[in-house]
């Protein structure tokens, strides 16, 4: 009681003022507060679909008769696939799945109208099991009715009775992980999330509080230049990011089995364009930022999108075109591609081209943009 007769009304309400303001004139924290609440909303809401539609395919049709065509279109009007290539051989479609070109493979057989009418297996889809999203709408095709062939019939005690024979099927082939084991998709999309929030955090971080030391202003005094000094800045988060990899790959070996089937070699490059993406863009924050405050906020601005809309919590194919437009821009999104495909299908670095490229640019984006700033800051 003593504590509450001393509180003084007056002077509550000029610290909750004075509160008020600072915030306001805070931009970063003020978009924090009004920015988070609708980003999190459009992308739970819209952007996040588990009901997978669209999976972009491909389609070897070796019979080319009318029932195989009528079959895939009876698959295509689920609209589940999305046929973007007709592929010539069955191994072409293999090859194609294990690039990351396509999700889902279809094969029609020569034979498909005696299997038809011996009620076998007329077709079979081929799936990237490393995600276990994508098995699961796959799946589905395999229960589409399928026109039956011939019936048996059985008359006993003068009462006829139709028996069916084992009715014709799609088979559903998984690759790369049959027993959907979740850890197998998930470790090695967690050396993306892990070094997406540390290298991006640690860096901009790191040079905002030498700048608020005023040790930054007494280095640009000295002969080095912008860049040799942001490569002296980077180099040791560089190495800390792969330390992080190294553990991360050894414990989801010996936790979870999880396998590396392409090579060691290209698992570390990919993992290199993936630090430099996001030290620079590190870099190009702490330019920006005011404080170490603001620049964690301004990391967190970046790594929500970052984990929602990259494929690692949530199907990347059944999200709308304009969060994968947006999504293209994040580089977590190509290095998932990237480790996935080398550490589950096998596939090579240079085999996966485009998003490395896509890396490389936006490395080179980065870096040129940070370098202009700080020069603008610092002179």
């Amino acid at each position: 009681m003593r504590l509450l007769n001393k509180l003084n009304g007056r002077r509550i309400a000029a610290v909750l003022i004075k509160e008020f303001r600072q915030i306001f004139r805070d931009r970063v924290t003020l978009a924090m507060i009004v920015g988070m609440p609708i980003m999190q909303l459009i992308l739970f809401g819209y952007a996040i679909n588990l009901n997978l539609r669209h999976l972009p395919t491909a389609i070897v049709d070796e019979a080319g008769t009318s029932g195989s065509r009528q079959l895939l279109m009876d698959m295509l009007a689920t609209q589940i696939i999305n046929p973007v290539v007709y592929a010539e051989s069955p191994q072409q479609l293999i090859d194609m799945l294990r690039r990351g070109e396509i999700s889902v493979g279809v094969v029609v057989p020569q034979d498909f109208e005696r299997r038809l009418d011996a009620n076998q297996e007329v077709a079979q889809v081929l799936v990237d099991g490393s995600d276990t999203v994508l098995q699961s709408a796959a799946s589905q095709l395999a229960q589409m009715p399928i026109v039956q062939g011939a019936r048996a019939a059985v008359v006993d005690n003068n009462l006829q009775s139709s028996i069916p024979l084992p009715s014709a099927r799609i088979d559903v082939v998984s690759f790369y992980n049959p027993q959907r084991v979740s850890a197998i998709n998930i470790v090695p999309g967690l050396i993306g999330i892990i070094l997406t929030m540390t290298m991006v955090m640690f860096t901009s971080v790191a040079i905002v509080r030498e700048r608020e030391r005023g040790n930054m202003e007494l280095l640009i005094t000295t002969p080095i230049s912008a860049a040799e000094l942001m490569i002296g800045k980077l180099l040791p988060y560089g190495l800390i990011g792969l330390v992080q990899t190294s553990l991360i790959l050894v414990l989801g070996l010996l936790l979870f089995n999880v396998p590396i089937r392409g090579s060691a070699v290209d698992v570390y490059l990919a993992t290199i364009l993936l630090i430099l993406a996001n030290l620079s863009m590190g870099i190009l924050i702490s330019t920006r930022a005011q404080s170490q405050f603001q620049s964690m906020q301004m990391t967190f601005f970046v790594f929500l999108p970052s984990v929602l809309l990259s494929g690692f919590m949530f199907p990347f194919d059944g999200m709308p075109k304009a969060a994968q437009w947006l999504a293209e821009i994040l580089p977590l999104t190509h290095f998932l591609r990237l480790i996935r495909g080398i550490m589950l299908r096998g596939a090579g670095l240079l085999e996966m081209w485009p998003d490395m490229l896509a890396l490389l640019g936006f490395i080179l984006l980065m870096m040129t943009l940070a370098i202009l700033r700080f020069r603008k800051r610092l002179d």
